[in-house]
């Protein structure tokens, strides 16, 4: 029960995801996106290549449902799932991954959490603000854009990684 319970919460946060990116505008300049610390607190049992698989598919549904640019999410997402067990090992330690434990607030806590957040956030929205630009857009708006895209959805992305690894919830065993 425990690992159906955890897929609908995930496949429910995607809908949200793509409910966030169809019907909520903050303007230019922010972009709300929890995905890389959905990706961030899967299961550590996961290797790199599942890792890229789910994002690629998590990505590739966000993008087909969302602003129609196939390509975009999946690009900025799957280095962030490239990246998770080094993010992990340095934030975390390696006794995490090598004793196959999963990312639990309570028990790493926050400000580590928080840490490991930001930076796969900061990772993806690099790669998205990059990509989504493409030479087309000033320096000083991306870095802009940047900048409070990662703000706003690090402090969002905080609260996710608190529902996904809540004991209620349960993990993937």
């Amino acid at each position: 029960m425990n690992d159906l319970k955890y897929f609908l919460i995930y496949a429910l946060l995607v809908v949200a995801q793509i409910l966030l990116g169809n019907f909520l505008n903050l303007g230019q300049y922010v972009m709300l996106c929890f995905l890389p610390t959905m990706i961030l607190v899967l299961p550590t049992r996961f290797g790199n290549i599942a890792t890229m698989l789910i994002a690629f598919a998590t990505g590739l549904f966000v993008d087909f449902f969302t602003h129609g640019i196939l390509g975009l999410t999946i690009i900025a997402l799957v280095p962030v799932a490239l990246m998770r067990r080094w993010v992990i090992s340095m934030v975390f330690g390696g006794e995490l991954l090598s004793r196959k434990e999963d990312i639990n607030i309570a028990r790493l806590g926050l400000p580590k959490v928080a840490l490991a957040v930001l930076i796969v956030t900061a990772l993806f929205f690099m790669i998205y603000v990059w990509v989504d630009g493409a030479g087309t857009r000033p320096v000083a708006f991306n870095f802009i854009r940047m900048g409070a895209s990662i703000a706003a959805s690090t402090l969002v992305s905080l609260y996710i990684a608190h529902v996904l690894t809540s004991e209620e919830v349960g993990r993937w065993r």
